[in-house]
């Protein structure tokens, strides 16, 4: 049996979690990435690439895996814009929502495996 008045708490949280999101919005524009050329290009690569038809239903996991390639695709274009290389790097700013993405997308591919730094 579902405890209702458990999302009801859940739906409270989501919305004050959108409200520190909305602080963070305001202080927090692009953040500076180092990334070995080969990963920059591949995602450059991504957003080159050409997507074409319609989506049809999808599960979740499909879904989810679509978005994460569009996320992808984002810094792609944000490395094609205004990347830079440094040696064997390229070096880039991207905005905090493609750099969080790309951070949730480490998460979990790591799995239980993941450690915060400190």
């Amino acid at each position: 049996m579902v405890d209702e008045e458990q999302y009801v708490r859940y739906r409270e949280d989501s919305k004050l979690l959108a409200a520190i999101g909305e602080h963070v919005h305001a202080q927090v524009g692009r953040v500076t990435v180092r990334l070995p050329a080969a990963v920059a290009q591949a995602a450059v690569d991504a957003w080159e690439r050409d997507e074409t038809g319609d989506v049809d239903e999808e599960t979740r996991e499909q879904y989810e895996l679509r978005g994460q390639a569009g996320d992808l695709a984002l810094i792609g274009l944000e490395i094609s814009e205004r990347g830079r290389r440094e040696g064997e790097e390229v070096v880039v700013d991207l905005h905090v929502s493609s750099a969080g993405a790309a951070f949730l997308g480490y998460v979990e591919a790591a799995g239980p495996a993941f450690r915060p730094r400190e």
